[in-house]
């Protein structure tokens, strides 16, 4: 399993290498834009071949780009929906110039129009950002926490989107551990965990799984709030290594989305996750007598 977190691109994007490289990460998430407003970034594209060479230099595996917060592609309202749309777009765009692996998304909100209706949005703003995918970046869907009107709550919303889409070649998906148990799946519970994985399996496929945030949660189970919490210091706890350990996630990109001291993750957040991360496979070999994996290599892709 790659580790490694969220970072800033403030500066040129860039410049990210440079950061997550100094936190000690192995693979990175960005926005390609100012996440506080829907303007684009006017990319230098000499800084996308920086991107490049930098993360050739420094190893790094997966590279992530999230879309916007403020995207909402099942909105009714016009505007939003277009700014939704063409933000999505343009961020499809960045993320294949620096060669990452995916764009990861949160679908929005039907904001009580329903599931049928919002899907009907989402459909087909989809399907113009799928048409500037390539081959190496990819479109993935992020289950939700589930309040309101989202989508994304469950495996089965995820997967009738993915079918609605026609199991588009290049649609992929991103569990959240913060996000699933608040909305009901305990993926501290082994056996609960293992449901889980296998519902991805069966709806979706999990070739289809790209990659993973891990996040501890300061929400109960259930609760449908988004409130992530650093490692260790929230619900999921030492038990957050159940769902680092799965074997059937081993090879996955896992990315921070905590805290930290304020200005999100950082080298004590990527200390922590690797410790975990090691204590966790441990425990799994030793129950299932076999050897625990090895660290990700810091430049493959997985």
């Amino acid at each position: 399993m790659q580790l490694g977190a969220h970072v800033s691109s403030s500066g040129g994007i860039h410049t990210a290498i440079d950061r997550i490289e100094a936190i000690g990460g192995e693979c990175v998430q960005i926005f390609t834009q100012s996440p506080r407003t829907w303007r684009p970034t006017n990319h230098d594209p000499a800084n996308f071949e920086r991107f490049k060479e930098r993360r050739a230099e420094a190893g790094i595996g997966a590279v992530v780009c999230h879309a916007l917060y403020l995207l909402n592609l099942a909105s009714p309202d016009e505007d939003i929906y277009k700014k939704s749309v063409d933000t999505l777009k343009n961020t499809v765009d960045v993320a294949c110039a620096i060669d990452a692996d995916a764009v990861v998304f949160h679908v929005g909100s039907h904001l009580g129009s329903g599931f049928d209706a919002g899907l009907e949005r989402v459909v087909p703003a989809l399907t113009e950002a799928l048409t500037r995918c390539s081959e190496t970046t990819w479109l993935c869907m992020e289950n939700s926490a589930g309040a309101g009107g989202t989508i994304g709550r469950s495996l089965e919303e995820l997967a009738a989107l993915y079918e609605a889409l026609d199991r588009h070649p290049r649609l992929g998906v991103c569990l959240d551990s913060c996000h699933l148990y608040v909305s009901g799946y305990d993926v501290t519970d082994p056996a609960e965990l293992d449901r889980v994985v296998n519902d991805v399996d069966r709806l979706i496929g999990l070739d289809r799984l790209r990659c993973l945030h891990v996040n501890d949660s300061k929400a109960p189970l259930g609760s449908n709030l988004d409130r992530h919490e650093n490692i260790g210091d929230g619900l999921l706890g030492e038990k957050l290594g159940v769902f680092l350990a799965h074997s059937k996630l081993h090879g996955l990109p896992a990315l921070l989305e905590v805290p930290g001291e304020g200005h999100g993750p950082d080298a004590e957040q990527v200390r922590r996750l690797k410790e975990l991360y090691a204590r966790a496979t441990r425990r799994s070999a030793r129950k299932s007598g076999t050897k625990a994996p090895r660290p990700a290599t810091r430049g493959t892709r997985g």
